[in-house]
Formats: structure tokens, C-alpha cells, sequence
């Protein structure tokens, strides 16, 4: 996490304009929601992709309760099963520790588990695996689809943006793509919509905490500390935010 970031997660202020954009932002979104609520053929399949395991509850976790609690289909894709860390359990374990721990806190946000089959540390991005992974991106049939931002320190997380990039743009950009960021490791993030996550804050906790072989008591107050940030840029007490890719349709996202 850059010096700013820092700054900027120690409490400064938003500033009055920020404040007044997403406020009208607010009010746009207000005028889409009967879209987001299912009525039969209308609901949606959302797709949330992560480099590992506890990934996308990290960081999405709010969006993906509240999706799920209007009765859309949520589908958490990890491109990996954990191989590399399980605390003190040895490696050879370690896949099978995490799967189970990812199938929890699926069930904790009301959503469906999919392992692409990479292996943790050892993330290819080449033709052989963009072949691969599209087949499985294209088999998820999704109308929203969120992925880590592509200037990411950890290698895994950028990987798994390319080929969720090459999957989207192969499949006629048919999606919603939406971009998140994840604490330390995102760089130069600067999200311009934002979900409130307020009243299902304590279910993301949960399932962050069902990855218990990741410690998660160290990592997760940095996240609560982004989500808390994000929050005084649009009004709310916990928020987390997004940028949508520039070719990318809007999403009918939780308001």
C-alpha cells in the first residue's frame, strides 16, 4: 500500500465534491434498482473471481451477500485452491484445508464455490490457460463479473486479471466487468462506484474468519479499514468501491 493510502486510511475527510458525485451517483442507482430485484428470468448471475481462496470474500464479501440476499446467483471463482500457505499444516495439506475453508464461507454468503485448476505461486498466463480458463469463464454465464485490478503487487492476482480480461473480451464483453482492490496489494485504485455493505458487514466477517488457516484476525482489519474509507466517500458506514471497465456496460449493482 502506497504512503497516500496510508494518509488516506487514517481518517482524512472526503472532500465536498467527492461527497456531492456520489451522492447524485446514489440517487442514479436508486432508479435502477427494480432491476436488481429478481422476478424469475430476471435474476442475475454474478461471478466473483480471486487469485486464492478468501480472495473474493476479502473484498467483495458485501456486494456478494447482498446479491445473494435478493435472490440472484453468486459463483465465487478461485483460479487456485491455496497450495502454497495453510499456517502450520503441512503443504501437501494444504489444497484440501482451503478448499474446505472457501466451501464454508461460500455457505456463509449464500454462494457457489468454482476452482479453476492452477496451482498457488505458480499462476501461467499463456494460450494453453487462457483456452482453459475461458472455458470455464464462459460456462459460469455471467451478466456481472467481478476480478482483481490488473496493477496488483501479488502475481497471482494480476494473472488471474489477464485471463478474466481475455475471457471477457473473447466472449463479446456480453458482461457487466467490474474491478476491485485488496488492501496492501492494489495500487493506484481510485473507485468510482461504491455498494453499501453496512448491514451484511458482520456475514463477510464470518466468512473471511472461515479462512481460519489464513489468520485472518491479522489481515482483515486493514480491509475493514479500506471498507470504512469507502464508506465516507459515499455516505454510508461501510462501503466497498469498484471501477468498471471504460467498454463495459453498466451493472445493475445493489443500491
Amino acid at each position: 500500500m502506497t504512503t497516500s493510502r496510508r494518509e488516506l486510511l487514517k481518517g482524512v475527510v472526503a472532500t465536498a465534491s467527492c461527497i456531492v458525485v456520489t451522492r447524485a451517483a446514489r440517487g442514479a442507482s436508486a432508479a435502477t434498482s427494480a432491476l436488481v430485484q429478481p422476478k424469475g428470468a430476471n435474476t442475475l448471475r454474478v461471478l466473483v473471481t480471486g487469485g486464492h481462496p478468501g480472495d473474493p470474500e476479502c473484498v467483495c464479501g458485501g456486494v456478494i451477500a447482498r446479491y445473494a440476499d435478493m435472490g440472484h446467483e453468486v459463483v465465487l471463482l478461485y483460479l487456485n485452491r491455496g497450495q502454497l500457505y495453510c499456517g502450520p499444516h503441512p503443504l501437501a495439506e494444504c489444497a484440501s484445508i482451503r478448499t474446505e475453508e472457501a466451501q464454508k464461507a461460500c455457505a456463509i454468503l449464500k454462494a457457489q464455490p468454482v476452482f479453476a485448476s492452477q496451482v498457488d505461486g505458480q499462476s501461467a498466463v499463456d494460450n494453453g490457460h487462457y483456452e482453459d480458463f475461458q472455458k470455464l469463464y464462459d460456462a459460469q454465464n455471467a451478466d456481472v463479473v467481478f476480478t482483481q485490478w490488473p496493477i496488483d503487487a501479488h502475481r497471482d492476482h494480476r494473472a488471474l486479471s489477464s485471463l478474466v480480461l481475455d475471457a471477457w473480451l473473447q466472449s463479446g464483453r456480453k458482461s457487466s466487468l467490474y474491478y476491485y482492490e485488496v488492501a496492501e496489494d492494489t495500487m493506484t485504485f481510485s473507485p468510482s462506484s461504491f455498494v453499501d455493505i453496512s448491514t451484511v458487514e458482520p456475514r463477510k466477517r464470518a466468512a473471511c474468519f472461515a479462512h481460519t488457516s489464513q489468520n485472518p484476525a491479522k489481515w482483515y482489519p486493514l480491509q475493514e479499514q479500506i471498507t470504512r474509507f469507502r464508506g465516507t466517500e459515499c455516505g454510508y458506514s461501510q462501503a466497498e468501491g469498484f471501477i468498471r471497465h471504460a467498454q463495459s456496460k453498466d451493472a445493475p449493482l445493489p443500491s
